[in-house]
C-alpha cells in the first residue's frame, strides 16, 4: 500500500488546495484559525504529544470571559428574632381605623338602601308591635354616632391586643428562637434597576 502525495500533505495545505480562498489575506484576517485537533491515541506516539500540539496548545486564547445573564435565584433563610412594638402599634392603628371607616360607610349605605325599599319602616313597625308603641322610629343620626363610638373601641382594643401579641412574640423569640423564612432572592434584569 502506497501512500499518495496529497495523503501525505499536512492538513492546511490541501485545505488551501481545495479551497483556495481561504489563504486569501483579505478574507482570512476576520477569521480565527480553528484549533488543532487533539492527538488520537492509537498511534505509536500516542503517549508523547508532538511539539505542533504543545505549541498549539499554548497559542490558544485565553478563556473568553463570561457574559452575564440571568442567575439561578438563591433561598436564604431569615429569622424574625423580634418585632418593634412601636410600628407594630402605628401600623395596627392605621389598618383598624382604616377597618373601621370602611365598615361604618358600608353600614350607613346598607341602611339608605334599606330606608329606600322600605325595610326600615317595616322594621319599626314590628318592633313597635312588640314594645306596643305606635310611634317607634330609629333616629339615624343617633344610630350613626352610637356606631362610630362601638367602633372606636373596638378598634382601641385590637390595637391594644395586637401589641400584648407582638410583646408576647418578642419573649418567646427569645426563649425559643424566632420564626424562620425562606426567601428566594432573585437578581432584577439590568435594565430594572
Amino acid at each position: 500500500m502506497s501512500a499518495s502525495p496529497e495523503d501525505m500533505e499536512p492538513r492546511r495545505s490541501r485545505s488551501a488546495q481545495v479551497n483556495p480562498m481561504r489563504n486569501d489575506p483579505q478574507t482570512r484576517a476576520g477569521r480565527r484559525a480553528p484549533a488543532p485537533a487533539p492527538p488520537s491515541g492509537d498511534g505509536p506516539g500516542a503517549g508523547a504529544p508532538s511539539p505542533d500540539a504543545s505549541a498549539a496548545r499554548t497559542a490558544r486564547p485565553a478563556r473568553a470571559a463570561q457574559v452575564p445573564g440571568p442567575r439561578a435565584p438563591r433561598r436564604v433563610r431569615h429569622t424574625i428574632k423580634k418585632v418593634d412594638l412601636w410600628s407594630a402599634l402605628k401600623i395596627s392603628l392605621c389598618f383598624y381605623v382604616c377597618e373601621m371607616a370602611v365598615l361604618v360607610t358600608a353600614l350607613a349605605f346598607l341602611w339608605l338602601v334599606a330606608d329606600a325599599f322600605g325595610v326600615i319602616g317595616s322594621v319599626e313597625k314590628f318592633v313597635g308591635d312588640l314594645l306596643s308603641s305606635k310611634d317607634f322610629k330609629f333616629l339615624s343620626a343617633a344610630m350613626l354616632r352610637g356606631t362610630i363610638l362601638v367602633g372606636l373601641v373596638l378598634v382601641a382594643i385590637q390595637v391594644v391586643a395586637t401589641v400584648l401579641a407582638c410583646a408576647f412574640y418578642n419573649l418567646f423569640a427569645e426563649l425559643f428562637g424566632g420564626i424562620e423564612v425562606t426567601v428566594i432572592q432573585e437578581d432584577a434584569p439590568a435594565g430594572k434597576r
